[in-house]
């Protein structure tokens, strides 16, 4: 037994009390600041975003202090601080130490990050109010249990946060390498504007608001532009053929192009099209097309680079939000080397940019996953039951309902496991089925945010709130991929989700079991139990109709381990301790290149 179940066990055993938020805690708005006092002081001033707004000399809040974003895109942001800041724009909370410490409050607010972001109010500037969350139920357990929670939830920060530093470092590191290698002295680079390195001026989408359509062709704004990439799944909605058609007479997009947002919050920010896949682009984005003598890689890391971003905040205008004209973009100065030069140049770029911001790799990995079972585990945490939510007692209920239900048929499979070595069962026999819990939500109605929405045959979107929270096996229902099988028909999915209705849902009592199901479903011909011509369907009778034989959870979690080194051995070469001596490796070619390269003495 763990000290946070021995505590609970010995301090609340029957639950613990919710109280409002208002009553444990002091809450107290923030100040409108003076002109007098803004300089390039030392404390953070705190508003409407995700950073401070700027420095300044003065504080009005001291000892921990958690923040809430009072407006703009940012509203409802919750911070914890531990040094003296100035709150402005937004409101603090501090604990009423004899009922709630701050830190616990803290992780508690940020478990309901996006219910505090719902009761955003207001059309253009939207604000969070104390009276938008002074109301907020939050169960308050005695002051050890609460300090065991902040403990172990401290524990994940921390190993994230030395993961999160080395990787910043790295990308330090990659643009410092990126701006190095792009301002050229060579006698060969010429002086001149990006329109000289484009075969065509420069572009955009149509300026008028589309129809969306539930299937389409996938229409991108400036939200889809990130990280150097066109990311499809952050699509603005989906537009009718006959409508791209009509926006290709202007600009149709090609893989090479290179999209540059000009207006918004993130105007300045670069994507590249990798793809040939069929979509368009809204006003926001402007593209461009790189001519036969210049690299459009290498125009793709300049536009990054600190010469160009430096041009993009000096010629774009500031009004509510910053936009930068086509024209001005066109004639930002840059040095253009000779085509083999930018060929060599992005070559290094490409492959420093691969190990420091690939998701599928290296640390970046290591960090979702971190971020992913921390955030699993504050939920688990911070879910008390109560007399402010009986749902978890009916669940526990519910839950101790089915064991008692298959005690006997779990003591049969046992039996068959240690005789003959496996058990033949089905899957309502060893799982829980949540088919009834899922919720189809077509995409004009769909909230943006950041949980995933999953379909037959994986993420097809991302909305704003969640019906599953856990670890769940997903097999496919329906669709074409039941035969063709291009993608696992069984696949997992953890934390909070959103799953539509082409997708059964299967819950696990254990993780080797889920994993050995979930490789032996994508193993076996599944023809014998799909039914449907146009349609291929594999219902929720037939699903059951597969037998497995199911070994022992020792030798489950044996197999599931041997397959998935395997399949990382022969699919992912570049992750783990390969993804580092490859990024020595390139290292070390760089600094070798660097160091034997001597400039010619003049005669």
């Amino acid at each position: 037994m763990s000290r946070l179940e021995e505590l609970i066990k010995e301090l609340c055993p029957d639950g613990v009390e919710c109280r409002r938020l208002s009553e444990v805690s002091e809450m107290k708005r923030g100040t409108s600041i003076t002109k007098k006092i803004i300089s390039s002081g030392k404390f953070p001033v705190i508003s409407g975003g995700r950073e401070p707004a700027y420095y300044c000399d003065e504080y009005n809040r001291e000892g921990e202090t958690i923040t809430v974003a009072g407006s703009g895109a940012g509203a409802g942001y919750v911070q914890y601080w531990t040094k003296p800041i100035f709150v402005c724009d937004a409101f603090s909370i501090q604990g009423k130490t004899s009922a709630v410490k701050t830190k616990y409050l803290y992780y508690f607010l940020t478990n309901i990050q996006d219910y505090i972001y719902s009761t955003k109010k207001g059309g253009g500037v939207p604000h969070v109010h104390i009276s938008c969350v002074e109301n907020i139920q939050i169960p308050v357990p005695p002051i050890p249990v609460q300090e065991e929670i902040v403990r172990i939830l401290d524990s994940f920060t921390e190993l994230t946060a030395e993961l999160t530093a080395e990787l910043t470092a790295r990308k330090k590191q990659y643009d410092y390498y990126r701006d190095s290698l792009l301002t050229t002295d060579s006698s060969n680079a010429k002086r001149g504007v990006i329109l000289d390195m484009l075969s065509q001026p420069i572009t955009d989408g149509p300026h008028t608001t589309p129809s969306f359509v539930e299937h389409g062709i996938p229409f991108l704004s400036a939200e889809a532009v990130f990280d150097g990439r066109i990311h499809f799944d952050k699509k603005r909605g989906d537009i009718t053929p006959e409508f791209d058609n009509e926006c290709c007479k202007k600009y149709k997009p090609q893989k090479g192009d290179i999209f540059v947002v000009k207006s918004g919050s993130t105007t300045g920010k670069v994507g590249y099209v990798d793809t040939d896949i069929r979509f368009n682009i809204w006003s926001p984005l402007a593209a461009l097309r790189v001519n036969s003598k210049n690299s459009d890689r290498f125009l793709f890391h300049l536009l990054q680079s600190t010469q160009i971003q430096s041009q993009v905040k000096a010629k774009a205008s500031h009004g509510s939000q910053p936009n930068l004209s086509m024209r001005a973009l066109e004639q930002f100065e840059v040095d253009i080397p000779p085509l083999d030069v930018q060929i060599k140049i992005a070559n290094v770029l490409d492959n420093f940019d691969s190990i420091c911001s690939d998701l599928k790799i290296g640390l970046p990995a290591e960090i979702e996953a971190r971020r992913k079972q921390y955030e699993y585990y504050r939920d688990l945490l911070l879910s008390f039951a109560s007399d402010c939510s009986q749902s978890v007692n009916v669940e526990r209920e519910r839950e101790r309902e089915r064991e008692r239900a298959g005690v006997a048929r779990s003591a049969e499979i046992r039996l068959l496991q240690f005789v003959f070595g496996f058990a033949r069962v089905t899957l309502d026999e060893i799982s829980e089925n949540c088919d009834s819990q899922r919720k189809p939500v077509t995409s004009g109605k769909r909230e943006a945010g950041n949980i995933p929405y999953y379909g037959a045959s994986g993420i097809v979107d991302y909305v704003k709130d969640y019906i599953f929270d856990g670890d769940y096996l997903l097999v496919s229902e329906d669709g074409a991929n039941l035969i063709a099988r291009s993608t696992p028909i069984a696949f997992s999915i953890s934390g909070k989700t959103w799953v539509n209705n082409h997708a059964h849902i299967l819950k696990f009592g254990e993780y080797a079991t889920r994993r050995y199901i979930e490789l032996y479903l994508n193993s076996i011909d599944l023809s014998p139990y799909i039914t449907g011509g146009a349609q291929p369907k594999l219902n929720q009778q037939n699903l059951y109709k597969i037998v497995i034989p199911l070994p022992c959870i020792e030798r489950q979690s044996e197999i599931a381990s041997i397959l998935d080194r395997f399949d990382a051995l022969c699919n992912d070469l570049s992750s783990g301790l390969p993804a580092e001596i490859e990024a020595r490796t390139k290292q070390y070619e760089y600094y070798r290149e660097k160091l034997l390269a001597f400039h010619e003495m003049s005669h």
